[in-house]
């Protein structure tokens, strides 16, 4: 199997994972009902950032390579990867927005009101790239005459 498709597999795995990681912040966030020291003094936004750079960042940088070495020939495998990559991310990331009512007043900041808006809409220009490697037909390599 050719690099690029290793790196579309890798990439969709960390779109579920980065998905994941929010949906369980925002249900600990909204199923909390203790009042003990540890719950109102944690605070969402170092949780969210880390989850952004180990999970959202590398499965973007993944993808966009993936694209790249694919582009010039269009791969109907990574492109349909690419494009799931970014379903599953809108996905998870507006189930977290649902859950954003529900969340007690003292947790809610910018970062965890926001963030999920600010993903759902870097999933369109992922969707996007996907679309483009699927409609990109196959070219036939030029015969070199010698």
């Amino acid at each position: 199997m050719a690099i690029e498709k290793w790196l579309a597999i890798t990439s969709v795995a960390l779109f579920v994972m980065f998905a994941g990681e929010m949906l369980s912040v925002y249900n600990f966030m909204v199923t909390n009902s203790d009042d003990s020291e540890f719950f109102r003094s944690f605070s969402a936004d170092p949780k969210i950032i880390q989850f952004v750079s180990i999970g959202a960042g590398p499965a973007g940088v993944l993808a966009a390579v993936a694209f790249i070495m694919s582009r010039q020939y269009g791969s109907r495998p990574v492109g349909g990867m690419i494009i799931a990559g970014g379903v599953i991310m809108f996905i998870g990331l507006f189930v977290c927005y649902t859950m954003v009512d529900d969340i007690d007043e003292r947790y809610i900041t910018g970062s965890v009101k926001y963030i999920p808006l600010l993903f759902m809409a870097l999933t369109a220009p992922t969707i996007a790239v996907g679309a483009f490697l699927l409609k990109e037909k196959k070219r036939r390599p030029k015969k070199q005459f010698v």
